[in-house]
Order: structure tokens, then C-alpha cells, then sequence
């Protein structure tokens, strides 16, 4: 049983058995988060860039639990001049773990540390496939990712303003043709507010299922 649980904005854990990944852990300071970053743990904890609301709690909740930060080379560097455990990776590369294999992806969006830049990252989980965009616009490349890897659930932002907002996160549902979508990045505050249903209806006139995840909930994959 995998089981994905979303902590509001765009951080999420995936869970099968004792192996936990957690995704751009945005707890303190975050309006839409309902839990503690002390109440996390994890084994690798996947940072997308090093805006406040992505790279959030890492180093805290990384000393804490003894997890693996994995990120692109300039956020691994940031995360090891505070003595956590890391995993360099950049755009484009691929590598194998104990729960399946992570690709790094091209993000469109600001890298939040110098030199550095934005990612997503899909991720194979014990034989699930999630692509996790992060924070970025719609690139005609989706369609690449979608042709290289079978996804069964794609993590998309649509708040707008700073990312891509529901029509163009449409386009990539398009593009990348998931099994299933699952929106985030979004009413966590005002400028980002949008409305998760409107987004579904489209998608799933699609024939593609969208699941709203509340802050605090989980689903089985």
C-alpha cells in the first residue's frame, strides 16, 4: 500500500511501509499547513528550488530525522554547509534508490539560490510513477516527460501568478497524459487563490480522474 498525504501549498509525503519521501516541506509560516514540521518523519526529503515556501523546513527536519536531502547540485551544496545528509542530482539525470529511481526535471521558475535552478522530479515509488512539477510554467516539453515516462499521477500547480494557473495546467495534462492529476500550489494565499473544482471539471472531461486533496489528507495510490 502506497499512501500519499498533502500538508497544503505544494508539500506532500509518499509512504509505502517504513520509506518515506517528502516534497518541498513548507510547514512553518505556511496558512494552509495544519501540521507540525516536528510531527514529520522521513527517509529523503525532494526539494524543487530554494524559494522560503519550497525549501521551508528541510535542514531542521533532515537533522531531526537523519533524512537525505536530494536536489539539484546548488541545493544539495546549500543543505551540506549545514551538515545534512545529501544527494546531488541535476536536470535531466536519473538515479536508483531502494524504493525505485528519481529523474530530475526542468522547472520554469526562479532557483531561489544563486547559479542555481528550479526542478521537478519524477519519481518511480515501488512501482507508482509521480511526477512532482514544482513550481513552474507550461513548457511544450511536458510532452517529452509524458512520452518517457508512464505517469499514473501528476502533481501540477495552478495557483497562476507564480506558476501556471488552470488553463495552461490544462495544456499540460495534455502534454503529459497521466492517469490521474492532482492540483496543487494554490489558496494558500490570496494571490495564489483559484478553484480546484473548476480545474477538474476540465480535466475530467478529459476522461482523466482529478483527486482535491484538503490540507492534512492522505490517499492510496
Amino acid at each position: 500500500m502506497i499512501t500519499l498525504k498533502f500538508y497544503g501549498h505544494a508539500c506532500f509525503t509518499v509512504t509505502h511501509k517504513n520509506t518515506t519521501l517528502l516534497f518541498d516541506p513548507f510547514f512553518t509560516g505556511n496558512p494552509a499547513n495544519p501540521a507540525s514540521p516536528d510531527e514529520v518523519n522521513c527517509n529523503y526529503i525532494l526539494v524543487s528550488h530554494g524559494h522560503g515556501d519550497h525549501l521551508g523546513d528541510t535542514i531542521a527536519i533532515a537533522k531531526r530525522t537523519g533524512a537525505t536531502v536530494i536536489g539539484t547540485a546548488e541545493l544539495a551544496a546549500l543543505v551540506e554547509q549545514q551538515n545534512c545528509a545529501n544527494i546531488s542530482m541535476h536536470l535531466g539525470g536519473k538515479r536508483s534508490f531502494d524504493f525505485g529511481y528519481v529523474r530530475i526535471t526542468p522547472a520554469f521558475h526562479g532557483a531561489g539560490i544563486p547559479g542555481g535552478h528550479a526542478a521537478g522530479f519524477i519519481v518511480s515509488f515501488f512501482g507508482k510513477t509521480l511526477y512532482f512539477a514544482g513550481d513552474t510554467a507550461l513548457f511544450g516539453d511536458m510532452a517529452l516527460l509524458g512520452r518517457l515516462e508512464k505517469i499514473d499521477y501528476a502533481l501540477l500547480p495552478i495557483g497562476d501568478n507564480y506558476t501556471m494557473g488552470p488553463d495552461d495546467a490544462v495544456e499540460a495534462v495534455k502534454l503529459l497524459q497521466p492517469q490521474a492529476v492532482i492540483p496543487m500550489h494554490y489558496n494558500t494565499w490570496p494571490v495564489i487563490a483559484q478553484s480546484p473544482e473548476a480545474f477538474k471539471e476540465k480535466i475530467t472531461a478529459m476522461n482523466i480522474p482529478v483527486h482535491i486533496m484538503n490540507p492534512g489528507e492522505s490517499m492510496e495510490l
